[in-house]
Parts: C-alpha cells; sequence; structure tokens
C-alpha cells in the first residue's frame, strides 16, 4: 500500500497563509513554488492582490494574525506596511506578497519568476 505524501512544513504555511488571504478577501491568489530552482531565494511566494490600501493593510494583518493562531508563526521580517502598496511578510522559506493591483501589474514578480511552478487559488466571491 503506497504511504500517504507527507506534507513539509513549508508547505502547510503556506497553505495557512492562503487561508489568511482568503479570509480578508484578497484577489488573485497565486502560489510559486520555488523549490526545484537553484537561484531560489525560499520554497514558495505566495502573491495577492488588495483594492486599495487599506485592503492590502487589512489582508496582511489577517495573514500575520491567522499565521500565529494557526501555527505558532510570525514574520521573521515584514516590510512596506508605511504605504501598503506592496507588503511583504517574510517567514523565511515562505514569503507573502501582498500587493495594491496597480503596484502588482507593474512589479510584475510572476513574470520574474516564470520558472516556478504556478498554481491559481480561486477566488471566494
Amino acid at each position: 500500500m503506497p504511504k500517504a505524501k507527507k506534507s513539509s512544513e513549508s508547505e502547510i504555511l503556506c497553505q495557512t497563509i492562503v487561508e489568511g488571504m482568503q479570509e480578508n478577501k484578497a484577489k488573485d491568489i497565486v502560489i510559486l513554488d520555488l523549490r526545484h530552482l537553484t537561484s531560489a531565494v525560499c520554497d514558495f511566494f505566495v502573491i495577492c492582490s488588495g483594492n486599495s490600501n487599506t485592503h492590502v493593510d487589512g489582508i496582511s494583518n489577517a495573514v500575520t494574525r491567522h499565521s500565529r493562531k494557526i501555527l505558532q508563526e510570525k514574520p521573521w521580517h515584514i516590510e512596506g506596511k508605511n504605504n501598503s502598496e506592496w507588503v511583504l511578510l517574510d517567514y523565511i522559506n515562505v514569503v507573502g506578497h501582498i500587493f495594491y493591483k496597480d503596484a502588482r501589474s507593474f512589479f510584475q514578480l510572476e513574470e520574474l519568476w516564470a520558472d516556478a511552478i504556478r498554481t491559481d487559488i480561486k477566488n471566494l466571491d
């Protein structure tokens, strides 16, 4: 009988970050699996968009709160909270990127890491 595949810690953290994003109605959530890339800085990028600076800030707060509640994990570093156009939540092996929609299209992070395995998460609306 085949063994069930065990999820890695970074996969579990990635899913928890997605749940936190969904909790605050983040849009266009994408997971980039970077584990097979030799130049990767972490295992996963989780990227989403917000409709306003206030929405971006709320999503980042929801992710931080959810990861702390579920996994007792908090970001090692947070960047971009001052203007909330691009908030980066660095959990070392998983990095959450929360963009104001215009900033996301400008920086095109998904294109920069086009070799990553991409998973699009369906919006919950």
